[in-house]
Order: C-alpha cells, then sequence, then structure tokens
C-alpha cells in the first residue's frame, strides 16, 4: 500500500515537472541603442511575450524632463503623427532629426497576465554631419602678445575634430620645440602663447567627423606688427603736457590769479532832489570819507548841483 502511494506521488510530481508552466510578460529589444543619420529612418524594436493576454496594450514613451506620449489608444500622437509606423510592437521613425534623438521606453500591459506590464527602453541618437564652423580670427596683433583663433561647430554629432591651416598648410599638433603655438584639436582653439612677424598669414579652420564630409570656414589674414615705439613716446609725451598744464592751472589758482574783482554795480537813489545815478565807484569814495586822513575832491566837476530849493 505505502508503494502504491510512494509511486502516485512520484508520477505526479513528474508529470507537474515536465508540464509547460505559464511564463508572465516579458518586453525586450533587438537593439537597445540606435544610432542613424539626420534625415533617415530609426527602427526602434520593441519584442513582448504574454502568458495569456494575445492582445495586450502597447504604449511607447519619450524621457526627458517630462514624459511625453509617442504611441498611445492605439495612435501616433504630436509631430510623430504622420510620420511613423507601428509594426507588431515595433515603431518606425521617418526623417529623423536631432530634436528626436533621446530615450524611448515600450510598455506592454497584458492585464490577464500574473505580471501584467513589462517594458524596455531603446535609446535613439541622430548623427548630424558638419555645418560650416564659426572662425574668429584677429586680423592684427603686435609681437610678443598672446592671440588665440577660435573655431567652433554646435551642430555636429558626434562632436567635430578641428584642423587650423595657416597659408594653405596643416598646422601641425605635435609640440616641437620650435613651435609657437598649441592646438585643441577637441575645442578647436588655436593658442599663440606670444606671436612674431613669422606667423603672419592666411588662417582657415576645417570641421570633420566620422558622419559626412569636412567644412571649412572663409580664411581670415592675421597680420603681425611690431611694437610702434616713436608712437607709444608720442602718447607718453602728450599725456605729460596735459598734466604739466594742469598743474600750472592749479598752481595759479591757489595763488589768487583767477579770483574775481569788483564788478561796477549801479545804484538809484530816488529820495535825492533828482535822480542820482551813484556808481560802486562813488560808494568806494564814501567808504574812504570815514577814513580820518580823507581829502575833499577839488575838481567842480566831482559835485553838480542840479536844483535850488528854499527851506
Amino acid at each position: 500500500m505505502m508503494e502504491q502511494l510512494e509511486i502516485c506521488i512520484f508520477s505526479a510530481f513528474l508529470i507537474l515537472l515536465h508540464s509547460p508552466s505559464a511564463a508572465p510578460v516579458t518586453v525586450s529589444s533587438n537593439r537597445p541603442r540606435v544610432e542613424v543619420p539626420e534625415n533617415t529612418d530609426a527602427v526602434l524594436s520593441c519584442v513582448f511575450k504574454t502568458e495569456k493576454d494575445n492582445n495586450p496594450r502597447i504604449e511607447w514613451k519619450k524621457k526627458g524632463k517630462d514624459v511625453s506620449f509617442v504611441y498611445f489608444d492605439g495612435q501616433f500622437t504630436g509631430d510623430f503623427a504622420g510620420r511613423a509606423k507601428m509594426e507588431g510592437a515595433t515603431v518606425t521613425l521617418h526623417r529623423v532629426t536631432q530634436k528626436d534623438t533621446g530615450e524611448y521606453r515600450c510598455e506592454v500591459s497584458a492585464n490577464q497576465d500574473r505580471d501584467k506590464l513589462g517594458e524596455t527602453n531603446v535609446t535613439l541618437k541622430v548623427l548630424v554631419p558638419p555645418h560650416t564652423p564659426l572662425c574668429e580670427i584677429p586680423s592684427s596683433a603686435v609681437t610678443g602678445s598672446t592671440v588665440e583663433l577660435r573655431c567652433r561647430d554646435k551642430q555636429s554629432v558626434p562632436p567635430a575634430i578641428y584642423t587650423w591651416f595657416k597659408d594653405n598648410k596643416k598646422l601641425s599638433v605635435t609640440h616641437w620645440a620650435n613651435i609657437s603655438y598649441t592646438l585643441d584639436t577637441n575645442t578647436g582653439i588655436l593658442r599663440f602663447n606670444s606671436v612674431s612677424r613669422a606667423d603672419t598669414g592666411q588662417y582657415h579652420c576645417l570641421a570633420s567627423n566620422e558622419v559626412g564630409a569636412p567644412k571649412s570656414c572663409d580664411g581670415k589674414h592675421m597680420k603681425i606688427d611690431d611694437v610702434n615705439i616713436s608712437a607709444i613716446i608720442a602718447v607718453v609725451v602728450v599725456i605729460f603736457i596735459i598734466l604739466a598744464c594742469c598743474l600750472g592751472v592749479y598752481y595759479a589758482y591757489r595763488r589768487g590769479y583767477f579770483r574775481k574783482g569788483h564788478n561796477g554795480r549801479s545804484f538809484w537813489i530816488p529820495e535825492c532832489h533828482g535822480i542820482a545815478h551813484i556808481s560802486s565807484q562813488n560808494l568806494h569814495r564814501a567808504d574812504d570819507i570815514n577814513n580820518t586822513n580823507y581829502n575833499p575832491p577839488q575838481y567842480a566837476e566831482d559835485f553838480k548841483h542840479t536844483k535850488s530849493f528854499m527851506l
């Protein structure tokens, strides 16, 4: 009896072991990282397997500062409408641009399964060929000064590598002992720590990456001149003369050479018989009368009787 029971339990265990087990919903991608050139098609792969639900809900989202829908409720949304298609759970985006670069998430919801939600992420990188770089090249400089030439292409993906040319000859990035400059091919900065007249020439920059043809900015001539000693001496002399004049004016002012004198003012006194006009000079004479040493004027024209009257 016990042997028959053991045989039954062992048979049931074998049947359970070899029976197909129910798998929960699983979601994956054949290409989790996608890189395509600009204005081409990008395929965002999404493969799923469910336990029971044969018609799960599929959604695509793009992650950024905010999560936005790409495919929702059976249709594409936003600017994806009209330029994308769905095959199973895989999305194909047409004519991608740099704005489409980012991380996408495929979500599959199977309400009849034990694990109702599965998801996978796909990263899209849109490659952009070089554009004409913006070059900053000074037209002139003086010997011994520090000069930087700049070259930048902000649109290329991956970032461009920069090459500088002088008189259509490529400048070396090797740091030889006789080279007076440093060149950073990643930032596009060509730096002269101390320029000389030998650095005069026509300069231009080339931006390149592996996506498309390289692009160059227009060449510009940079002239290096010696320091003009005569002009510096002339400026110093002019400044010295101006300072000397300012000091002279200040000294004269302190010595009182610019003090104002008395202005001749006139006064009318109606109380007098007739209208007498007394100038400031006559007032000074009145001040002199109070002086004990004052002598009255001896000239008739100093006083003129204008009208007689009786008491």
